[in-house]
C-alpha cells in the first residue's frame, strides 16, 4: 500500500508543478473572452461555474478506461502503476489541456477542427473520419460495459439494459447541455468519489495482501505471456492517457468562464482520473492471489465481473451495489457525451447550427442507428479497436499541440516528446496485433520507431 499512496503522492504533486509549467508554455490570458461567453446558444455554450464544469469534465473523460483497463493492466504486474503515474503526468494530463486549451481558443472547436489548425486540412479531414469512428466506438463500449453490470445485478437481461442506455444517449445527447450534464452529473461525480475513497478504504482495512510484493517490478507476469511493449500502453489508456479526452475537452470548452481556470478543469481532471486508475490497478494487483487468479476471474466474466466481486467483498452487500452504480455510471455519462461530441463534429463539418432541435435530429438519428448495429459485434473484439484507435487519436492530438507551440516560438518538446512515444506505440501495435499485420514483435518495433522519426522529420518540416 505504500507504493500505492507513493503513486497518488507523484500525481498530485505533479499538478502543483508540472501543470503550472504547462500552463506557463502554453501563456494564459485570463482577460480574453471564452466561447461560453462571446458564442452562447443556450445549448452546447452555456457558461456554468468552475465546479460544475470540473466534475463534468471528469465524468466525459472517466468512463470504463480507468477501470477496465487498468485491471486488464494488473496482469502485467505492478509496470502498470508505472505506466499510470508516468503517462498521466507528461502525457495525459498535458494532453487533455492542450486540446482542451487550443479548443477554448478556436471558439470551443471539435478535435479534427484544431487538428487542421495547425496541421493542415488534409490532418482535419482526416481526423473527421477518425474521430467519428473513435466515438462510435467508445458509445458502443460504453454501452454494453454498463449494460453487463447492470444485468448481473438485476434480473433485467443485457440485451434490454442496452436499449434502456441507449434511449438515455438520444435524450441526453439532444436537449441543451445544462438540462441533464449540467444539473445531474456533479451528483454523479459524488457517487464516483464516493466509490473511489469507499474501495481505498476498503482495501487499507482489510485483511488483502499484494500478490505482487516483493516483485520486480519490471518483469512480466501477464498469465499468457503477452508482451509488456506496446500491449500494456494499449490497454491502460484512461488514466494514463486517452484520444478519447481530445473528443471531450470542447464541450467543456464551450462551457468554461475563464482561461485561468483550465489547468484545473484539464490537467487537474486527468489527474484525478489517473488516481482512479491507481485505485483499480492496485485492486487488482490485490484481491486475487496471482495473476492467474486475476487472470481468471477475466476470463469467467470480463473485467466487469472483477468489478462486482472486489466492491462486494470490500464494501458488503450496500456499499458494493453503490460501488458498482459508480462504475456503471462512468461509462454511461462518457458514452452520452461520445455521441453528443459525435454530433458536434458532424455539424462543424457541414456547418449546421444546432439551435434548432430538428437539425439536432438529423445528425443524432443515424448516429445512434449506426452505433446500435455495431454493438452487435463482440464486445473483445470492438475494444481491441477502440484501445488501438483511441491511442492513435492521443498521437495526433500531441502533434497538433507541438505544431501549435513550435509555429509560435514555444518549447514544444513538452508536447513533442509524448507525440513521438505514443506514435512509436501505436505503428508498432498496428504492425504487431492480430488486428492488424501480425508481424513479428522485433520487426514491428523497428517499424514503430521508424515511423515515429518518419513523424519527427515530417513535423520539423512545417512551415512557421
Amino acid at each position: 500500500m505504500l507504493w500505492f499512496f507513493f503513486c497518488v503522492g507523484l500525481l498530485i504533486l505533479a499538478y502543483f508543478t508540472y501543470g503550472k509549467v504547462v500552463e506557463k508554455i502554453f501563456v494564459i490570458n485570463p482577460e480574453r473572452k471564452t466561447p461560453a461567453q462571446t458564442m452562447a446558444d443556450g445549448v452546447d455554450y452555456v457558461n456554468m461555474s468552475n465546479s460544475k464544469v470540473f466534475l463534468i469534465q471528469l465524468l466525459n473523460i472517466a468512463g470504463l478506461g480507468p477501470i477496465f483497463g487498468p485491471i486488464l493492466g494488473a496482469l502485467y504486474g505492478p509496470v502498470a502503476m508505472l505506466w499510470i503515474v508516468i503517462g498521466c503526468i507528461v502525457a495525459g494530463a498535458v494532453h487533455d489541456y492542450f486540446s482542451g486549451m487550443l479548443s477554448v481558443r478556436s471558439n470551443g472547436a471539435s478535435v479534427p477542427t484544431v487538428v487542421g489548425d495547425h496541421l493542415g486540412v488534409w490532418a482535419k479531414h482526416f481526423m473527421n473520419i477518425f474521430a467519428l469512428i473513435l466515438l462510435l466506438l467508445v458509445g458502443v463500449v460504453f454501452v454494453l460495459g454498463p449494460a453487463k453490470l447492470l444485468a448481473s445485478l438485476t434480473p433485467i437481461n443485457v440485451a434490454t439494459w442496452v436499449g434502456i442506455i441507449f434511449a438515455y444517449y438520444i435524450l441526453a445527447t439532444l436537449v441543451s447541455i445544462d438540462k441533464i450534464i449540467g444539473k445531474f452529473y456533479p451528483i454523479f461525480g459524488a457517487l464516483l468519489l464516493f466509490m473511489s475513497i469507499g474501495l481505498t478504504f476498503g482495501l487499507i482495512f482489510s485483511d488483502i495482501k499484494f500478490y505482487s510484493v516483493g516483485l520486480d517490478f519490471f518483469t512480466n507476469y501477464d498469465p499468457k505471456g503477452l508482451p509488456i511493449w506496446p500491449l500494456l500502453f494499449i490497454t491502460i489508456s484512461c488514466g494514463a492517457i486517452s484520444g478519447f479526452h481530445a473528443t471531450q475537452s470542447p464541450l467543456m470548452a464551450r462551457c468554461i468562464a475563464n482561461e485561468k481556470s483550465g489547468r484545473m478543469i484539464f490537467y487537474g481532471a486527468m489527474i484525478l482520473e489517473g488516481i482512479i486508475g491507481l485505485i483499480w490497478c492496485t485492486l487488482g494487483l490485490s484481491f486475487y492471489e496471482s495473476p492467474e487468479a486475476l487472470g481468471a476471474a477475466i476470463n469467467a466474466g470480463s473485467p466487469s465481473k472483477v468489478v462486482h466481486d472486489i466492491s462486494i467483498a470490500l464494501l458488503g452487500g450496500v456499499g458494493g451495489i453503490v460501488a458498482i452504480l459508480g462504475v456503471v455510471i462512468l461509462p454511461i455519462t462518457s458514452g452520452d457525451t461520445a455521441f453528443r461530441s459525435a454530433r458536434l463534429i458532424i455539424a462543424d463539418f457541414f456547418k449546421l447550427t444546432q439551435k434548432d432541435l430538428i437539425k439536432r435530429l438529423y445528425i443524432a438519428i443515424p448516429l445512434f442507428v449506426l452505433g446500435f448495429i455495431i454493438s452487435k459485434v463482440d464486445f473483445n473484439i470492438v475494444w481491441r479497436y477502440f484501445g488501438w484507435a483511441n491511442q492513435t487519436t492521443a498521437a495526433i492530438m500531441l502533434w497538433a499541440a507541438s505544431a501549435y507551440l513550435y509555429k509560435s516560438d514555444k518549447f514544444h518538446w513538452v508536447t513533442t516528446l509524448p507525440a513521438l512515444f505514443m506514435t512509436c506505440v501505436v505503428v508498432t501495435y498496428l504492425a504487431y496485433a492480430k488486428i492488424g499485420f501480425g508481424l513479428d514483435i522485433t520487426i514491428s518495433t523497428i517499424i514503430g520507431i521508424a515511423g515515429s522519426i518518419l513523424c519527427l522529420g515530417l513535423f520539423f518540416r512545417l512551415k512557421r
